[in-house]
């Protein structure tokens, strides 16, 4: 049986320090896009626990408005349209295609597993010159319950045909390899500069510094 890799796509494929500008002109503080974006994942995290879903869109919005308050700053329809279009124009990683053309090229299926919405994440990969890789782009919006809830996983094993235990989820959040392993699944960590795992999850299976690292594990020459 081949490998089934399932990614993660914002931070793990895509870059969202091209969001940096926008945080800047908004803000005047480009360090303040992390926050932003913690402040959308407590959000789904509590939309998750609470049983009332929102996606990932709408959760943006709402943290932009929470951070925008924090700072006392006055939100215009541009910057919360420059956020949205931020979203659906993320430049790939360096390493993301190389990397996934390695695996493909080594017999590994691909796919993408992400919190947004399908239009979202086919807008996101075809921008970023990635689409053509997967053979499925897969959003937890189907099942309107956000990563890391289990359902999203097991949708992914579903629609993909395999055991979740045979599905890798990869992904520079500890959060969502705690949740895809929890849920049943195997999965490879991204240790993205700034990432780190979750001292009290269950180890990866994978950890890598990039998606390099992976190709190279999965697909040694």
């Amino acid at each position: 049986m081949s490998t089934l890799c399932v990614f993660d796509v914002n931070e793990t494929l895509l870059d969202m320090a091209a969001l940096d500008p926008l945080f800047e002109r908004t803000f005047g503080d480009a360090a303040l896009r992390p926050a932003w974006f913690q402040q959308m994942l407590q959000l789904a995290l509590v939309s998750i626990v609470t049983d009332a879903y929102s996606d990932f869109a709408t959760l943006g919005g709402a943290a932009l408005e929470m951070l925008a308050a924090r700072r006392a700053v006055t939100l215009t329809d541009s910057d919360r349209q420059g956020l949205r279009q931020g979203m659906i124009s993320l430049p790939a990683h360096p390493d993301a295609r190389p990397a996934l053309e390695r695996l493909r090229d080594g017999g590994v299926r691909l796919a993408t597993l992400t919190n947004s919405t399908e239009e979202v994440v086919e807008a996101q990969l075809a921008h970023a010159g990635l689409r053509d890789l997967f053979e499925a782009a897969l959003s937890a919006d189907t099942v309107r319950r956000l990563k890391p809830a289990p359902e999203p996983y097991r949708m992914a094993a579903e629609r993909l045909g395999v055991e979740l235990g045979d599905l890798h989820l990869v992904a520079a959040h500890a959060w969502d390899v705690a949740g895809a392993q929890r849920a049943g699944a195997r999965a490879a960590f991204i240790a993205r500069p700034g990432m780190v795992l979750d001292p009290l999850a269950p180890r990866p299976d994978i950890v890598v510094d990039d998606l390099r690292g992976l190709a190279e594990h999965l697909t040694p020459r």
